[in-house]
């Protein structure tokens, strides 16, 4: 019996029997199965089912397009009629729900819908120990976040946030500098995003266009008439579906330094300002500042993260940088970086020390993905960088800034364990949201 097989049948009997499958060894399937593992390799295709086709969805499908894409699913029935063509054997569908009673077998499912579904497209997969690669923020509140974490935890399901930069040369140069003193011990970090498109004027209702299945793409989000100015790529700027830009590019910057500084929850969350660029109900704020406050880790200070998006930066950015950036700011100097380059400037104006590399190159952020998946309860185990428990708490603490926000620009005090700002219980709607009548996570 193959090894991608045996795993299958195991997953299997082991959720019939109501028994959690963890990550990482097996116990006795580890064992009896290494010799065979061993000589199989991770050769044979996997399962593959992709919720979302189109823009982000077109792309992390092109990048699983050398596994057995066996099913395909998205709301837009052009956009879905396309993605077909280059996977003739894959069965379509419009909705996820009959995806998942139509395929029991699946070793992996790829979800790239609005933030609003993400979490209802992943759970079925999760309860199950399926693996799952899902976009950044993971999900649209942080209720839901968590709800995905406890869910791959208990299953053992393998996966990761589409988080896709984290898997590049140059944040592992960072973090080896971060974490290996080129600056000193880190205090005070700025993360700017320049570059954002502000949101679209409201324009009047209308009717969905011919393929388009509105209802589910509206989903558990309240129900409103079609748009085009909520539709596509623009759901990003309203709150029923999106979370603006902290929530579109939130994830990948402050990734860097929860990464190299090895943050849990923060402390204390505060969006200090923000400016919304046109009227209109429902929409995100163009402009924001957001505040948070990390504890002391070992020996390692607490530091104050600031957030700015919209073209806000902190004073004398300019000075550094004129696009998106991340500055570290420690005892020593200071690290600016960004996708892709990073300059130190130390107090003394001497060169910073050469840290040696110690983070292996990755093999492709996907790639991460299926490898671990097709190896999972193999001698060959591994594990994704931007596994859920991870990308789960960034993603957590980047939508905390949207509820300070929505709560009225409040400081929340927040206890991480029970999902709470303990000083303003008024925040509650925000961290977890009421779902349309007949849906339910």
């Amino acid at each position: 019996m193959d090894e991608i097989r045996s795993r299958r049948e195991f997953i299997k009997s082991a959720l019939l029997a109501g028994v959690a499958v963890p990550a990482m060894g097996m116990g006795g399937l580890a064992g009896a199965d290494k010799d065979k593992s061993e000589e199989s390799g991770s050769g044979e295709k996997l399962k593959l089912a992709v919720i979302g086709v189109a823009a982000q969805g077109a792309y992390n499908l092109g990048n699983v397009a050398g596994e057995n894409i066996v099913a395909l699913c998205d709301i837009d029935a052009n956009r879905l009629a396309e993605a077909a063509k280059q996977h003739p054997g894959a069965k379509t569908y419009d909705d996820y729900r009959k995806l998942y009673e139509n395929h029991q077998d699946l070793d992996g499912v790829v979800v790239c819908t609005p933030d609003h579904v993400h979490a209802f497209a992943a759970m079925p997969a999760l309860e199950r120990g399926i693996g799952v690669y899902c976009e950044k923020p993971l999900a649209h509140s942080v209720w839901e976040v968590r709800r995905m974490r406890e869910a791959a935890k208990k299953s053992g399901s393998i996966t990761q946030m589409g988080t896709q930069i984290h898997a590049g040369e140059n944040y592992r140069r960072v973090v080896e500098a971060i974490q290996g003193g080129a600056i000193g011990k880190v205090h005070r970090v700025h993360v700017w995003n320049a570059n954002v498109v502000p949101p679209g004027e409201r324009v009047a209702k209308g009717e969905a266009p011919a393929g388009i299945n509105y209802d589910l793409w509206i989903g558990p989000a309240p129900y409103r008439p079609f748009h085009l100015s909520h539709f596509h790529f623009n759901w990003r700027w309203w709150w029923d579906f999106g979370g603006g830009s902290l929530a579109d590019l939130g994830c990948h910057y402050i990734d860097l330094p929860m990464w190299a500084l090895g943050f849990g929850a923060p402390e204390k969350v505060h969006c200090t300002k923000s400016e919304i660029g046109h009227a209109g109900d429902n929409v995100v704020p163009n402009f924001m500042e957001v505040d948070y406050h990390f504890p002391a880790r070992g020996d390692q200070p607490a530091v104050h993260l600031t957030w700015y998006q919209g073209g806000w930066k902190p004073e004398g950015a300019e000075e550094y940088m004129k696009g998106s950036a991340i500055l570290f700011e420690g005892a020593d100097g200071k690290l600016l970086a960004d996708y892709g380059s990073r300059k130190i400037f130390l107090k003394n104006g001497e060169e910073a020390q050469v840290i040696p590399e110690s983070i292996p190159n990755s093999i492709g952020h996907h790639k991460e993905w299926i490898e671990a998946v097709k190896n999972r309860g193999s001698s060959k185990q591994s594990q994704t960088t931007c596994n859920f428990d991870y990308s789960g708490q960034l993603a957590e603490t980047v939508l905390l800034g949207n509820v300070s926000h929505r709560a009225g620009n409040k400081e929340l005090v927040w206890d991480s364990e029970n999902l709470k700002a303990t000083n303003f219980p008024e925040a509650d709607p925000f961290i977890r949201r009421e779902y349309r009548e007949g849906w339910a996570l």
